[in-house]
């Protein structure tokens, strides 16, 4: 990213994700988030007050991205309900192969969040996701283009689930299959076949059919 196309303030968060990631929070000081942001100490004190709320705020902002681009394809007219589940999958999975760093953060705080604000956090956009996929599902029924009506909660299970192994086992995969692409030519099969296998799964959880 073009560092003159973003604000002081996502700079300092951008570069606090790759510490957050790379360190863990409590690893991480506010002096090496001022030098990898290349700004002054007491900028981060300007703009967040704290270490703890600079964390809170970069998980907020990331959040608040996926929510945007979901809500944006539920509302879509020209899609019908299995176009808007694939463009979703298809977003998701671009957003964990994207935003490694912040997904690495993610996976920590699923295994022992502490921060109440963050566990917030992530209850909500689980629970927005579960009304999304609900309401596609609802839709889906009703116009005969799914014939099945799975567990709402199992089928963001599948999807979730998968998608977040599947990141953290990439490097395993690839080993396993002796591939030795590099890392931006192995990621582009690995997603796409990863992409295409939750598709098909959810093909025959939905019901839904092609050529119907």
């Amino acid at each position: 990213m073009d560092t003159d196309m973003i604000s002081k303030e996502e700079n300092i968060l951008f570069a606090a994700e790759k510490l957050f990631a790379e360190k863990g929070f409590d690893g991480t000081s506010t002096r090496e988030i001022a030098k990898m942001a290349n700004v002054n100490i007491s900028m981060i004190s300007y703009y967040f007050g704290s270490k703890e709320k600079l964390y809170e705020k970069l998980v907020e902002y990331r959040m608040n991205e996926g929510q945007f681009f979901s809500k944006d394809i539920v509302e879509r007219t020209d899609l019908n309900e299995w176009q808007k589940i694939e463009k979703i999958i298809d977003q998701f999975s671009n957003r964990i192969r994207t935003q490694k760093c912040f997904y690495r953060i993610m996976q920590r705080e699923q295994l022992h969040a502490e921060n109440p604000q963050i566990v917030a956090f992530l209850k909500e956009t689980k629970m927005s996701f579960l009304s999304m996929y609900s309401r596609i599902l609802e839709s889906g029924l009703k116009s005969g283009v799914f014939t099945k009506n799975p567990p709402i909660y199992l089928l963001h299970s599948t999807i979730s689930g998968t998608l977040f192994y599947a990141f953290n086992a990439k490097e395993m995969y690839k080993e396993f299959l002796n591939d030795t692409a590099e890392d931006d030519v192995f990621d582009e099969t690995y997603y796409t076949e990863l992409n295409k296998h939750i598709k098909h799964l959810l093909k025959d959880l939905l019901g839904y059919e092609e050529n119907k």
